[in-house]
């Protein structure tokens, strides 16, 4: 076979490019000949066609190499030849002494930018909020404190994550949105190494939260965290208060020993399982708890008020016309819906719901109260319920204990879940005692198959709630929300197909899927992340609140209701709100809103309205119902 010839073009590429590759002097010399080549042509065209440049040919040589010389910046001096070379050796040393000095600037710069880049500096803030660790709860958390944030002019949030600092601000600037007036600060590093929490400066914060990552290790984390944080503080006078999340109850004590006396420590697990039951009882609470828990509406205050020392409690129930008396904070000791007669002491602060501090004012609203549209008959009676669980995750077992701890005798929970080894000894590590008047049953099944949910009769149920499966390690967090956005538009093929609503209650992981998510209009969703966000929070700007939230979302304890209308005022009646609070005082519960049926339909609010003046006048229905704070 004969050899192909070679190209002159592709042989003088290839001696130029080994030419280069013998290092950075080939490369200088190279650049020396090119600008040579380029300069003295063009100097001695500047010089051959000037009308005052010199005659002779030796002169015009001279004029030549100034000008290349200046052009260069080597000198240009003419002469002997030694001379010249030395013009030329002191331009070569003045140009090698600035070439070096803008390199060290510039790598410098380079290496400052990269570090700015990596996060690496320490932020110098004083009361700033420094948020240690990352999960889908930390956009609801700077939300939060954006919006809470929004007429104070430093307000600054300090995020510490093991994750890049470009990609942290890229993230919360697509969730977040605008930020005001906050400084939105991130740093990169371990939130567990206390060299590393000095970045954020915690000696000089306000407020600490601590977040449990997306991990099945997270809570651990979150304890070796706030020890950290207790060993960078040592030696601090007056620290800043810390609110840290974790998952599992059993880490509470360890997470609140290392938080110290004044942390406040969250269990989001429990909370959530809570507020998802209460939720299958009555749908429509998230939107209420949502509702009372972000900045952007009405919120929980504590306010002190002369004029009631010494007068029952009940007297403060129509004391406000814009805002809801709830409670009272007697001491460091919350009182939620105290019994009306209970005397208001004069250090006594009063709980209650209020559009801002600064809006609850005092004044008398019995003039609204209308007795006779006050319903005189007993209040509903509770009955034996039937809940549907479609699926199992670690949260589940929670939620048949609350299930059970308010059952009627008859209850009855049937699971439907993959039957996987694991799912079922969970389910029978649930089983509850007999006399206990609640029964669970496992009905092995796969939720996101039409089959699955045809075997059942939906309709013969109270609630149906529809939870993801715990995500598997290595999957994204929200991978559980595929299959419950397919089970739900299972469910909402059954329910058009019937015309009858469904009383569904769906957990989500990602609040983005919310607007995803095929709903009818009795479903309720519970975002588990975003609560938790909320009340860290609503804590972090109000330490006492810590107290009345515990309180709220306790197990046994006094809690958001939704009571029918019906027990309240007359159907059909048109009245004040004022007359509704004060039916409400006479079953001792606070009345705090309603909810009206015909607007359960429209977004944003669903018919949900917390907080109304007690002047408001409203025709009353008997599928309206009332917003109270009280007991079951």
């Amino acid at each position: 076979m004969a050899q192909r010839r070679t190209l002159l073009g592709d042989r003088a590429r290839y001696w130029f490019d080994s030419t280069l590759a013998r290092g950075a002097s080939a490369l200088v010399g190279w650049m020396a000949l090119l600008c040579l080549t380029v300069v003295v042509p063009a100097s001695a065209l500047v010089v051959w066609t000037d009308p005052h440049a010199p005659q002779s040919l030796p002169d015009r040589l001279v004029q030549v190499w100034r000008l290349t010389g200046e052009t260069l910046r080597l000198g240009g001096a003419t002469g002997t030849p030694l001379r010249v070379t030395m013009s030329v050796l002191l331009a070569l040393v003045a140009l090698l002494y600035v070439s070096t000095l803008v390199g060290l600037i510039t790598t410098a710069l380079t290496e400052r930018l990269t570090a700015l880049r990596r996060g690496r500096s320490t932020v110098l803030e004083q009361g700033h909020v420094v948020v240690l660790g990352w999960s889908e709860q930390v956009f609801t958390v700077v939300g939060e404190l954006v919006a809470a944030n929004a007429n104070q002019r430093r307000a600054a949030v300090a995020v510490l994550a093991d994750r890049d600092k470009t990609a942290m601000e890229e993230a919360l600037a697509t969730k977040v949105g605008p930020v005001g007036r906050t400084r939105l600060i991130c740093r990169s590093g371990p939130t567990t190494d206390p060299a590393v929490l000095t970045l954020t400066s915690p000696a000089t914060a306000g407020v600490v939260l601590v977040l449990p990552r997306d991990e099945p290790d997270a809570d651990a984390e979150v304890v070796k965290t706030l020890l950290a944080l207790r060993a960078a503080l040592a030696g601090v006078k007056n620290p800043p208060p810390v609110v840290a999340a974790v998952r599992d109850d059993r880490y509470r004590l360890a997470a609140g020993l290392a938080a110290g006396p004044g942390g406040v420590v969250l269990e989001s697990d429990t909370v959530t399982a809570r507020l998802i039951v209460q939720a299958a009882r009555r749908p429509g609470l998230s939107l209420v708890h949502q509702e009372l828990l972000d900045f952007a509406g009405d919120e929980f205050y504590l306010v002190g008020e002369e004029s009631l020392t010494g007068r029952p409690f009940g007297d403060a129930l129509l004391s406000y016309p814009t805002s809801s008396v709830v409670g009272l904070v007697h001491g460091d000791t919350p009182l939620l819906n105290p019994p009306p007669q209970t005397t208001v002491g004069a250090d006594d602060l009063l709980i209650v719901i209020s559009r801002d501090d600064d809006t609850a004012w005092p004044g008398e609203c019995g003039q609204w109260v209308e007795k006779a549209a006050m319903a005189s008959g007993p209040a509903t009676p509770a009955r034996p319920e039937r809940v549907l669980l479609l699926g199992w995750n670690r949260r589940a077992p929670l939620m048949v204990e609350q299930l059970r701890r308010r059952a009627r005798s008859g209850s009855v929970v049937d699971v439907v879940a993959d039957g996987g080894e694991s799912t079922v000894r969970q389910v029978r590590e649930s089983q509850v005692p007999e006399g206990t008047g609640l029964t669970l049953t496992l009905h092995p099944g796969d939720v996101t198959r039409p089959e699955t949910l045809r075997r059942l009769d939906v309709h013969s149920y109270d609630s149906v709630i529809v939870v993801g499966e715990d995500p598997a390690p290595g999957q994204p967090p929200d991978q559980p929300d595929n299959r419950t956005l397919v089970t739900l538009l299972l469910l909402r093929q059954l329910e058009e197909a019937s015309g009858r609503e469904l009383p569904v209650v769906t957990e989500l992981v990602d609040d983005r899927n919310r607007a995803l998510a095929p709903l009818g209009p009795g479903a309720d969703v519970i975002i588990s992340g975003k609560l938790i966000g909320l009340l860290m929070a609503q804590i972090s700007q109000n330490r006492r609140l810590a107290a009345v939230f515990e309180e709220l979302f306790s197990a046994d304890g006094t809690g958001i209701r939704l009571r029918p209308a019906g027990d309240y005022v007359l159907p059909g009646c048109e009245t004040a709100f004022a007359t509704v609070v004060a039916a409400a005082r006479g079953r001792g519960e606070c009345a705090i809103g309603y909810r009206s049926h015909d607007d359960a339909s429209t977004s944003p609010d669903h018919g949900v309205r917390v907080n109304p003046p007690k002047s408001e006048r409203r025709r009353w229905t008997a599928d309206d119902e009332v917003i109270v704070v009280g007991t079951d």
